[in-house]
């Protein structure tokens, strides 16, 4: 998604009114957007209306397009989180953002970011930020221990 000529592309079709469809990479997202899985439909918006929450494409300053959650926003401008990250990334300036993900693709289905069945676990896991870390630890030993049973038992 990063060389030169798809990073303007991807610009100049949002600034013309066009929705861009991106397969997101690495695992900043992770839980909630899986990388080759999930592909995430972008079209511009006016930073004025967007809220915490949101999942917004923005340019770091003359660098990389990136994919985060809006965490806050404040006079200074927007903060950023990943889902995967406990960090936050800001201030952002209005201009850095370049869209708003409108929908969400998954396995070919399209889920509405509006639809209580996308924003409901979407606010808890913002809000279980500061523990996601612990939380994702604990899961992820389960999960390692679940397949462990299995195993012995096939």
């Amino acid at each position: 998604m990063e060389d030169g000529i798809q990073r303007r592309n991807i610009e100049e079709l949002l600034d013309s009114g066009n929705a861009v469809q991106i397969k997101p990479q690495g695992y900043s997202m992770y839980p909630l957007i899986v990388p080759g899985r999930d592909e995430a439909v972008i079209r511009k918006e006016d930073p004025a209306g967007l809220k915490r929450g949101d999942v917004v494409l923005y340019r770091r300053d003359r660098s990389i397009l990136v994919i985060h959650r809006i965490c806050r926003k404040d006079e200074r401008g927007f903060y950023m989180v990943g889902d995967n990250q406990t960090e936050i990334e800001g201030p952002l300036r209005p201009e850095q953002i370049k869209g708003k993900m409108v929908a969400l693709i998954r396995k070919g289905r399209e889920i509405d970011v509006r639809s209580l069945r996308y924003r409901i676990p979407c606010s808890l896991w913002l809000f279980m930020r500061p523990v996601r870390r612990p939380v994702s630890r604990a899961a992820a030993a389960v999960k390692r221990l679940i397949n462990k049973c299995t195993k012995m038992h096939s």
